[in-house]
């Protein structure tokens, strides 16, 4: 076989709309459900932290580990990475005291670092290349930090810069759209375009789940955050498994 024109497959999704639907019901799932073991729980950000740190850790040991990609599990890593990035940020804004706006300064400076370290070690930080070990490790933990700053982000819009939950929705909601038509009728790159929507999925994330569960003098809808939580789930996996789901490649 010739090598060149072999293809590699990468352990991570094909990039489609159904990749950015499962996506976005993820960072909800990880607003709801950090809240629900951090608040509803009343186990606090530390704890949950804790809990979801280890569940991420061993998601991530467990993608790395496979031979191929896996819908099911690399979407529980997703979730994962979610919710350890709901509590992280809740624990740094809140318990550590360094607000919204400092957790999101502190949070945007780790990602650049994962990005610029990532690209000189590989000399790549698109989502196809990922098919090795080592850019696994990088892909994963350049995701924790950008979930764990959209929630920053998405708490800062809709709590400091009052906003509110629905002005933050469409907010982020609107700069996605400008993402999908600079993709669609911009020279802009593709690679940068995936991460910028990648990382603005998480504010908005976070901003409907506060919406579903937070209480109605504060702006929600005051649902349970079990019942959105399981809601959520349910759809995803409906999502996962009614649907084709490919693993992205590129040409070698």
């Amino acid at each position: 076989m010739n090598t060149e024109n072999q293809a590699i497959i990468s352990k991570v999704p094909e990039i489609t709309l159904l990749f950015w639907i499962i996506k976005i019901l993820a960072t909800t799932l990880g607003e709801t459900g950090g809240d629900a073991v951090s608040m509803s729980m009343d186990l606090g950000y530390l704890v949950g932290t804790g809990i979801f740190s280890l569940l991420f850790l061993l998601a991530i040991v467990a993608q790395v580990s496979a031979k191929v990609f896996h819908p099911a599990l690399y979407w529980l890593t997703i979730v994962a990475s979610t919710t350890v990035g709901t509590t992280l940020a809740d624990f740094a804004d809140r318990s550590l005291g360094f607000g919204y706006v400092g957790g999101t300064m502190l949070l945007t400076a780790l990602l650049i670092t994962s990005f610029v370290l990532w690209y000189r070690s590989l000399g790549s930080i698109a989502v196809e290349s990922v098919s090795s070990p080592k850019a696994e490790v990088f892909y994963w933990i350049t995701i924790m930090f950008s979930q764990t700053l959209g929630t920053a982000l998405g708490d800062w819009t809709a709590d400091t810069a009052g906003m509110g939950y629905i002005g933050g929705t469409i907010l982020f909601s609107s700069m996605l759209a400008a993402v999908t038509a600079a993709y669609y009728w911009t020279k802009i790159s593709p690679t940068l375009l995936f991460w910028a929507a990648f990382i603005l999925t998480r504010p908005l994330g976070a901003v409907v789940g506060d919406f579903l569960d937070k209480p109605l003098d504060e702006g929600g809808l005051e649902l349970s955050r079990y019942a959105a939580s399981a809601t959520l789930i349910i759809l995803m996996l409906f999502f996962i498994f009614a649907f084709s789901h490919k693993p992205a490649t590129r040409a070698h």
